[in-house]
């Protein structure tokens, strides 16, 4: 059965798992430059690069996800009620109070991020603040405040930035294959292409590693000790309702940070669904709900 605890040491090696992905990847670019320019020093860069963005992306990655959604600090006098919210379930959890921030967007969605409790941020949208009621924004504050306690968000957050870095550095390898100099010797054609191949191949493999490395039983969890934590199920429940109907895309949908959200930032359009399933990282809204009509609390 899974419980906090299980939870917990998985979200760690989960998150070790993700490191070491980037890292393989990272070198393996490494050494296909390396060879091309005849230059052993490029796979000593890349390994030195490798091991400072994992350990960067550990301290650091809260930071960037917060700044690529577009989330402020939501001002404690304008959304006074969300602070109490927030304050109210972190008490009853036993949790630090994590840092509340806005994004100003009329699609509701919400999400946790930090690298442990102690430095934990809740983000929503006032979209979602202008759509639920009471007992529906319990339920979602609830919920992200169990990703903070299962220490979900260590691994989502790390993902955010380990994705990226993949796609900014096959996108600059490929560059560098067909723009860039170098070393090359007349055995350098059929390499490279191998290379840029490889390159091609491999980016979005790693990619989907990283993000499949994130369980979807993480949204079930977090579902059912946030109903657990507001003792009223019925109030989450509605909320994934609404949040399962809303059509429109938030304006700064991505397939990055998608999994980070308590649901599909691309919307309910059949377009938007689409694109979830290429980077399923959450349960339909249908199975999340029918869980949560089974939980006796």
């Amino acid at each position: 059965m899974v419980s906090l605890y299980t939870q917990q040491s998985k979200n760690v090696l989960r998150t070790w798992l993700l490191m070491g992905v980037f890292l393989t990847f990272v070198i393996g670019v490494g050494f296909l430059a390396a060879q091309y320019f005849g230059n052993s020093s490029i796979l000593y860069v890349a390994v030195a690069f490798a091991l400072v963005v994992n350990i960067w992306s550990y301290w650091f990655s809260a930071s960037i996800a917060i700044r690529s959604v577009g989330a402020v600090p939501a001002d404690p006098d304008e959304y006074k009620e969300l602070h109490r919210v927030v304050e109210n379930l972190a008490i009853t959890a036993g949790l630090p109070k994590p840092a509340v921030y806005i994004i100003n967007d009329p699609a509701p969605n919400a999400f946790a991020t930090g690298r442990d409790k102690n430095h934990a941020v809740i983000a929503v949208t006032t979209g979602l603040l202008g759509m639920m009621d009471d007992n529906e924004l319990q339920g979602v504050i609830a919920h992200e405040l169990s990703h903070v306690g299962n220490r979900d968000i260590l691994v989502m957050t790390v993902a955010v930035v380990l994705v990226g870095f993949i796609s900014i550095l096959a996108n600059l390898f490929l560059r560098i294959s067909f723009f860039g100099g170098g070393n090359r010797d007349r055995n350098a054609g059929p390499l490279i292409a191998i290379a840029t191949i490889l390159a091609m191949i491999l980016a979005p493999i790693a990619a989907q590693l990283i993000q499949l490395a994130i369980s979807r039983k993480r949204e079930f969890l977090a579902d059912a000790s946030g109903a657990l934590l507001t003792r009223y199920p019925e109030g989450l429940e509605s909320a994934l309702r609404k949040l399962g109907s809303y059509q429109a895309p938030m304006m700064n949908a991505s397939t990055t940070t998608a999994h980070m959200f308590i649901t599909n930032p691309f919307g309910a359009h059949p377009a938007g669904q689409w694109v979830q399933k290429l980077f399923s990282t959450h349960p339909p809204i249908e199975d999340r709900i029918e869980a949560l009509e089974g939980l006796k609390v």
